[in-house]
């Protein structure tokens, strides 16, 4: 799989052989949440969107297909978004939802509801003495976020990680992500596999149809490398910011910022 380094990578605003890659073909768009429709900011319930943006999505979802894929718990990301009428796959894509069949997911999540709900409880046990970390609970995963812990500290979240995976070995894996753990169901799915099948059973699999998904993490690259021949992946994020600057990506193109982000897709409408 071809990647290229980020600095490298051309950018999507304004760029004429993206519009060429788009003249005479219906776009289908998948976004993902924290770092594309909203900032990341030090604690996740902050991460709303702004009517701006949610203006611009609107929109742009009475003209074509947009889907919603993100690490977030669904109906979190639902609230947080102001939004109910879109596809929505929560939980790195292991949730699935969508406004015209309704949930396409709730009977393979509920295998690991026991499990998730007993991890979670352990993690929120042994995170409990430590300033600043978060234990998120969701549908099918729970996240530990470390943002906001001293840095002194964030080898004991790193430590406790690494003892429950240890104790769930064969039934938890591991999905990093910017300052936070997520822990879920050893399955073999990912964002890249949603967006996949996202792609079929919303009857998007035409040649006249083009599959966009801008992404900023790690667990976008999945979906990066799943549209790599067959669709256009848009990597989100300063290439100036660390997180970033050293990593190598499948995206064809890349926005700066959430800001850019709103304004690519208003191209769009």
């Amino acid at each position: 799989m071809q990647e290229t380094a980020v600095r490298d990578v051309p950018p999507a605003l304004g760029n004429p052989a993206l519009a060429r890659r788009l003249a005479g073909r219906r776009p289908a768009v998948f976004l993902d949440y924290d770092g594309v429709l909203s900032p990341i900011v030090a604690r996740p319930e902050d991460a709303v969107m702004s009517e701006s943006m949610r203006t611009v999505v609107h929109d742009l979802a009475t003209r074509v297909p947009v889907c919603v894929v993100t690490g977030r718990d669904r109906g979190v990301a639902q609230q947080l978004m102001g939004v109910d009428d879109l596809a929505v796959a929560g939980s790195h894509g292991f949730d699935i939802w969508t406004p015209t069949r309704g949930s396409l997911s709730d009977a393979y999540v509920a295998r690991y509801t026991d499990l998730v709900a007993e991890v979670t409880e352990r993690l929120r046990d042994e995170t409990r003495g430590i300033p600043g970390a978060h234990v998120e609970s969701k549908r099918a995963s729970v996240a530990v976020h470390y943002r906001l812990v001293d840095p002194a500290d964030r080898d004991r979240i790193a430590a406790t990680v690494r003892s429950v995976l240890d104790d769930y070995a064969g039934r938890l894996k591991l999905t990093p992500g910017k300052m936070v753990y997520e822990l879920g169901p050893n399955v073999d799915w990912n964002k890249g596999k949603a967006v996949l099948y996202l792609i079929d059973v919303l009857g998007l699999d035409g040649d006249d149809v083009v599959p966009i998904y801008l992404g900023d993490d790690i667990t976008d690259e999945y979906a990066f490398r799943a549209l790599r021949d067959r669709g256009i992946g848009i990597l989100v994020g300063d290439p100036d910011d660390p997180e970033v600057a050293n990593r190598t990506t499948a995206a064809h193109y890349a926005l700066a910022s959430v800001d850019d982000v709103e304004r690519f897709l208003a191209t769009l409408t």
